[in-house]
């Protein structure tokens, strides 16, 4: 067996547990689940699930979330290609995160059944991870517009005011339409780019 025909089966081993751990979470709910559980749903042995997550259930949860987040941001990035100011990229990440947060079914089951844990990984256990990544991910498409720190600071500001109304929703603002984001939006970005001089976007009409 060669060293990349290794790699990609340990990488097919870890894919088949973390889909395992979440349908677990779907059928038992987050806090019931167990190794045994996974194990049993993945076909994975227990030996192998300690050698590819070696902290066991909560590096293997952790790597979960992870891997949710990637796939996310990755969905994000797709509905953002294309655009080229300030505005656009941030009104796009918005309005396609906001969509992919009310449509996702396994976080609406969690809210209900384990608001506890779901709102943890949204406020403060997960939202520094949740800003990390969307950083990695907005970044690149930013800073040559703004440059670094005000691209970080719009994305920080940007990832909380997401997530605070995706938890809280305002009925005077819909995040999930592209014309009211905008509007919502406009005040914010403004306000972080307004030193930047090649900031050139203007504002919405009313």
């Amino acid at each position: 067996m060669t060293n990349s025909t290794a790699r990609r089966g340990l990488a097919e081993s870890e894919d088949a547990v973390l889909d395992a751990a979440l349908t677990c979470s779907y059928q038992l709910g987050f806090s019931k689940v167990t190794i045994d559980d996974i194990c049993k749903e993945s076909g994975v042995s227990r030996a192998s699930v300690y050698r590819l997550f070696p902290g066991g259930r909560e590096v293997l949860f952790e790597a979960l979330r992870v891997r949710e987040l990637h796939q996310f941001f990755g969905d994000v990035l797709a509905e953002i290609e294309g655009a080229t100011t300030v505005e656009d990229i941030v009104t796009r990440s918005v309005v396609s995160a906001s969509i992919l947060l009310n449509a996702d079914e396994h976080l609406a089951m969690m809210l209900s059944s384990e608001p506890g844990e779901a709102l943890g990984q949204l406020t403060s256990a997960g939202l520094p991870r949740i800003i990390r990544m969307a950083t990695g991910a907005l970044s690149p498409h930013l800073e040559p517009l703004i440059g670094h720190n005000s691209a970080h600071r719009l994305i920080d500001l940007v990832v909380r005011l997401t997530v605070s109304h995706f938890l809280s929703p305002d009925d005077s603002v819909d995040l999930t339409n592209t014309a009211s984001a905008s509007q919502f939006l406009y005040p914010l970005i403004s306000s972080v780019t307004q030193n930047e001089h090649r900031f050139d976007s203007v504002a919405p009409h009313t």
